[in-house]
């Protein structure tokens, strides 16, 4: 019997990048699986399809995480298709790597809106279902404890306040048996930071193991925190991320 048997997860963002693998490794480790996404449906249906050939159970929903309603929409549709919410991966996120003078407004709220109030959003409409054993994780970022390298001002102010929302909403929903933790990847291979993109050269030298981490590299530690062995961790923040914060 696998870990997560009987389990329904809902993953943020989950038609690339981190968001995908998380969702795969969750249906691999036998869960039944929704994701959102923003605009790209081939790629969400392309990540269902690849669960299924497996022999999960997955659906794709439509919802930008900076859509109030939409993440609410996204929340209630998993539990009236699947019946249940026992995990929630907040990993929807942005970032608008300048120099923070030349950030504008837009630019600003758009990191804000996503990487925050997504977050508190889905978080919100997912407690109204969840019972003993659930699961919130947060993907946050090893920026949110340390800045290694310029040009990401407002979106490590966005995963520090991630970082207190975790340890925040873990004391004051324990006593109902769900757990709130948060990973913070570090430099990980995607089309959003590329190991081969031109903010990769310092990224990449300010880790221990002087190498862009793996999507599956996230994904396993969201699935360990997703499962019954990790019941006795909460608010914690768990990084990952080569040594970058060492």
């Amino acid at each position: 019997m696998s870990k997560l048997t009987d389990k329904v997860a809902l993953v943020t963002g989950g038609s690339r990048g981190i968001g995908a693998a998380i969702a795969k490794r969750l249906a691999a480790d036998g869960a039944t699986v929704a994701i959102t996404y923003a605009k790209d449906a081939s790629a969400a249906s392309a990540v269902v399809k690849t669960i299924e050939l497996d022999g999960g159970k997955a659906i794709a929903i439509q919802a930008d995480a900076a859509d109030v309603e939409a993440v609410k929409r996204a929340v209630e549709t998993t539990v009236a298709t699947f019946g249940r919410l026992d995990v929630l991966v907040n990993n929807a996120g942005t970032a608008i790597p300048k120099p923070f003078e030349e950030a504008t407004l837009e630019e600003m709220n758009r990191v804000i809106d996503i990487n925050i109030r997504g977050v508190y959003v889905a978080t919100q409409a997912a407690l109204k279902h969840m019972k003993s054993g659930g699961r919130i994780i947060s993907i946050g970022s090893a920026v949110g404890e340390r800045v290694a390298a310029p040009g990401l001002v407002p979106y490590a102010g966005t995963k520090g306040a991630v970082k207190m929302f975790t340890q925040a909403l873990a004391r004051e929903i324990g006593s109902r048996g769900i757990t709130v933790n948060n990973v913070q990847p570090g430099p990980i291979d995607t089309d959003l930071n590329p190991a081969s993109g031109d903010w990769a050269v310092p990224q990449k030298a300010a880790t221990a193991l002087d190498r862009y981490g793996r999507v599956d590299e996230i994904a396993a530690m969201v699935a360990f925190v997703a499962g019954p062995e990790s019941s006795y961790i909460t608010g914690a923040n768990l990084t990952v991320d080569g040594g970058m914060n060492a």
